[in-house]
């Protein structure tokens, strides 16, 4: 069974955290993803930089720029990636663009993730259909779940059709904005976490977009399985260096 599957039998509320490949330093990728591991984080979704990163705030934005800048490519994280299961045993999902995944070859990628213990990878911009009329093989293949994202703005057909192609977690962006931290959230959002509860899905669903500390964790996680925290953590990468990550865990729960 996919790890991430395993994963998401657990009776707790899983954390995910997200980060930027090659961010701060270039060379920093594999300790962080040890850290998190070593500090409690179930899921690790490692950010793929990309030029023109169309979903993300500017946090993200930012840690994909210096992340290139750094000298970060596709051939390269999965060259620092290549003895990851030797120390790392959690899910690890690699979350980028579709761009750099068909310059590189869908199928040559998903053989190289599948080499090196990927779990899964998140595309926000391969749409459902050209996913499953092209690529759903070759994910399948390798043995990699693909995930999708739903906002509140996804018709409640769009997400029962998506959670019948799904075999592992819905991405629930929890906003129509860009990724970023927020202070809490409103009824819109509330309203919004109760009425995708109430379809009951096949898939579990992860709150992401918006998560920045307990309190927004606990907020989402109320009828959801996880939640996923990126810039806030980026922000505390950038402000305190990877050999803060415990403290920033500590906070969250």
């Amino acid at each position: 069974m996919n790890r991430i599957n395993n994963k998401l039998q657990e009776s707790k509320k899983l954390l995910s955290i997200y980060f930027t490949a090659g961010y701060p330093a270039l060379n920093d990728t594999v300790q962080i993803i040890q850290e998190l591991e070593k500090n409690g984080v179930d899921m690790i979704e490692i950010g793929l930089p990309f030029s023109d990163p169309l979903a993300d705030g500017p946090t993200i934005q930012e840690s994909s720029t210096q992340a290139l800048r750094n000298g970060m490519h596709t051939e390269l994280l999965f060259e620092q990636l290549k003895d990851i299961r030797k120390t790392v045993s959690i899910p690890l999902i690699v979350m980028g663009y579709f761009n750099p995944m068909l310059q590189y070859g869908v199928e040559a990628f998903c053989k190289k993730c599948h080499e090196i213990g990927i779990d899964g990878i998140i595309m926000p911009d391969l749409p459902l259909d050209v996913y499953q009329a092209d690529y759903a093989a070759t994910f399948k293949k390798y043995g990699l779940i693909n995930v999708f994202l739903i906002t509140p703005q996804t018709s409640e057909a769009r997400i029962r059709e998506i959670d019948a192609a799904s075999d592992g977690f819905i991405y629930m962006v929890s906003s129509a904005s860009v990724t970023g931290a927020k202070t809490g959230f409103g009824d819109m959002q509330t309203n919004y976490f109760e009425r995708i509860a109430a379809m009951q899905l096949k898939n579990p669903q992860i709150v992401g977009f918006g998560i920045s500390n307990s309190e927004t964790f606990q907020a989402a996680t109320h009828t959801a399985k996880g939640a996923i925290i990126g810039s806030a953590f980026i922000k505390h990468l950038t402000a305190s260096g990877v050999e803060s990550i415990a403290e920033f865990t500590q906070r969250i729960r």
